[in-house]
């Protein structure tokens, strides 16, 4: 599942989010030494991991899973629904649109052995 966000201007955008978490204003998320984002909340902290790519007109979030076993269905989706909704709290003005597929795309990686 991907993650994607349209928008005007991605870099900017990624920036801005990035800044908001290190800053303090957004505390449900981190920013790994990679500049992936992880969910804070301990619960969920490290569970999984979006790696964010740039494209023309959209940010892309691709989910990382742990390789020691396949991420879950609620793993998943709450990362999903979750980045989203920080999206929406924080940054509704500097995108159009914001959207999750709904099966893992061939930039995901769900984790688990190989």
């Amino acid at each position: 599942m991907a993650v994607r966000v349209f928008c005007d201007n991605p870099q900017k955008l990624l920036i801005d989010i990035k800044a908001a978490i290190r800053s303090g204003s957004i505390v449900t998320w981190t920013l790994d030494s990679d500049g992936d984002f992880t969910h804070a909340v301990t619960q969920w902290a490290n569970k999984a991991w979006f790696r964010p790519t740039l494209q023309a007109d959209r940010l892309v979030f691709n989910i990382v899973g742990p390789t020691s076993k396949a991420m879950s269905k609620q793993v998943y989706g709450m990362y999903h629904g979750r980045f989203i909704e920080m999206l929406l709290n924080h940054f509704d003005e500097n995108f159009s649109r914001a959207t999750a597929t709904a099966m893992p795309t061939a930039n995901d990686s769900v984790g688990g052995p190989s």
